[in-house]
């Protein structure tokens, strides 16, 4: 599977410029986590095609600063910041019933994440990484539903990561309680998470379009700060941030991408396989019913718990 720069560049040689040539104008777009790297990057390139951005972010001045850099890069004056964290289920849930209420949602994009390299737990008794990656993206997207399928060319994108490709799915662990803690595996766990919510989803809500994609290891902040090793021994062949979100934005607005089946994996503008050769990292579909059954039960309890 392709990850660098160079692996970018050589796909890149097969894109279809026409393909992201689009006007969106008039369209709503949702992006976690879009003051920096790929979030932002995302919300400055959509911005610059007419979208309406909604940036959903934790910190208030770093959103505000990112704001009026995305407002200044393209010329679009309605990017609105809406201050959330995404590891808190409740917060998140009321964000969302206010969200419906008051704005029209044509495209949601899950891209905030965390990787917290120590078991850390959130003051709801949570894993850290769990809470951020899975839960928050679960509840999020799950509340946001009936707001997308109101309208025309309604899409969730979910940026998941290869990194899942070394990990099966265990649903007897989902938040590290038993086995040893590694923020890395906990991470790739979480993505391989994020890709089956996708495929269920999928099967689940036939008026959306679903996909999940790995963006490359790309030069972004997030990769600096939790993968420090890596980006040292990398930092020359990563991904520029504009080369990560590439297949962020045209699965966002390009007509090409909804020509794909919903539910799937991509990687540079193509869908790729979820499982590397020979790997055992299949899950059973009991074990997948089973991370969608403790995933409802969890977000239920947050809705009525008010």
């Amino acid at each position: 599977m392709v990850r660098h720069r160079g692996g970018y560049e050589a796909a890149a040689k097969h894109f279809a410029a026409e393909d992201l040539q689009v006007d969106v104008t008039g369209r709503s777009y949702m992006i976690t986590g879009a003051n920096s790297g790929i979030g932002k990057t995302t919300a400055l390139e959509i911005a610059k095609k007419g979208g309406i951005i909604h940036m959903v972010c934790r910190n208030k001045e770093r959103a505000e600063e990112a704001q009026k850099e995305i407002i200044a890069g393209s010329g679009n004056q309605s990017i609105s910041v809406h201050l959330l964290d995404m590891s808190n289920p409740k917060e998140i849930w009321e964000f969302a019933e206010r969200f419906k209420a008051e704005n029209r949602l044509h495209v949601l994009v899950n891209n905030a994440g965390c990787m917290v390299n120590s078991r850390e737990l959130t003051d709801d008794g949570l894993e850290k990484n769990f809470a951020t990656n899975v839960l928050g993206t679960y509840i999020l997207t799950k509340a946001l539903l009936p707001a997308l399928e109101k309208e025309d060319d309604p899409r969730v994108v979910t940026v998941s990561s290869g990194g899942m490709l070394v990990q099966k799915l265990d649903v007897l662990d989902l938040q590290f309680e038993t086995s040893t803690f590694d923020g890395t595996m906990a991470y790739a766990q979480n993505k391989r998470q994020q890709v089956i919510l996708t495929e269920q989803w999928a099967k689940e809500y036939p008026k959306v379009h679903f996909s999940v994609m790995h963006p490359g290891w790309a030069d972004t902040p997030a990769v600096r700060s939790s993968m420090p090793d890596f980006y040292e021994k990398m930092k020359n062949r990563l991904r520029t941030e504009e080369q990560g979100a590439d297949t962020v934005v045209w699965l966002a607005v390009s007509p090409a991408a909804t020509k794909h089946a919903s539910g799937l994996f991509f990687q540079d503008r193509k869908p790729a396989s979820t499982h590397l050769p020979l790997a055992s990292t299949r899950s059973s579909s009991g074990d997948e019913d089973k991370l969608l059954q403790i995933l409802q039960d969890m977000s239920k309890k947050i809705s009525t718990a008010s």
